[in-house]
């Protein structure tokens, strides 16, 4: 099946400093047909105005992975951790027993990132964060795992869940396949261009929801940047 979410069909919040799209429920956004997708919990589209943020607020329990479109982040928290990803990169934040964090735009332009919530195999856990950059010439043409529980994923940011979070940048003309396993849930956003998905064209943004389908293949209608969950 292939279920295509229009970006104009998904929940909506602007707070100011925030502009957040919202693929599945979340906070004031309910939707009992977007509960979720598999393991994977939220995806928010967010832009986050220059010198703003998120303050300090606790989490647990959830894999929260955040992909940087434009811009940069400045991450902070209860572990001592602190660092800055930019545009095209990625950090993971796993929560276990209880972690609070700050993601503040220090930058003098907006920033722009995908918010991916996958809910972990068991709870519990000591918390951690990583990042890593992620040249975006290294995924040109072929998928790039950014994220995974998955043990043959040796060289992703780890993260604890039977899921993988990857990427992969194609061409105007040219296409990018993936094997979904049987019983497998995948969700798939361009960060920006126009794709074709299996036959069914999507534009930048809109959430594809696919399962049973053997091979994905995208078809860049415009150059493309992708993001692929792929969880249980």
């Amino acid at each position: 099946m292939i279920d295509i979410r229009k970006f104009d069909t998904l929940g909506h919040a602007n707070h100011g400093w925030l502009d957040a799209r919202h693929h599945f429920s979340f906070a004031n956004y309910h939707d009992e047909s977007r509960m979720g997708w598999g393991a994977l919990r939220v995806w928010n589209d967010d832009a986050i105005a220059a010198q703003s943020g998120f303050p300090p607020h606790p989490h647990r329990d959830m894999e929260i992975i955040t992909y940087v479109r434009t811009g940069a982040i400045s991450h902070r928290d209860s572990m001592g951790n602190a660092g800055r990803t930019a545009a095209g990169d990625v950090q993971v934040m796993s929560a276990g027993t209880g972690v609070t964090h700050s993601e503040f735009n220090l930058e003098d332009e907006e920033t722009t990132l995908f918010q991916i919530w996958i809910m972990p195999d068991q709870s519990g856990g000591n918390p951690g964060w990583g990042a890593r950059q992620f040249p975006k010439n290294d995924r040109s043409g072929q998928f790039v795992t950014l994220a995974s529980g998955i043990e043959s994923d040796a060289d992703a940011l780890p993260i604890r869940a039977n899921a993988r979070v990857a990427a992969a940048t194609v061409n105007a003309g040219e296409s990018v396949s993936y094997d979904l396993d049987a019983g497998r849930h995948a969700y798939l956003v361009a960060a920006k261009g126009r794709i074709r998905v299996n036959g069914t064209d999507a534009d930048p943004r809109d959430g594809i929801a696919l399962r049973d389908v053997g091979t994905i293949i995208v078809e860049a209608l415009d150059d493309a940047e992708l993001v692929l969950v792929d969880s249980l």
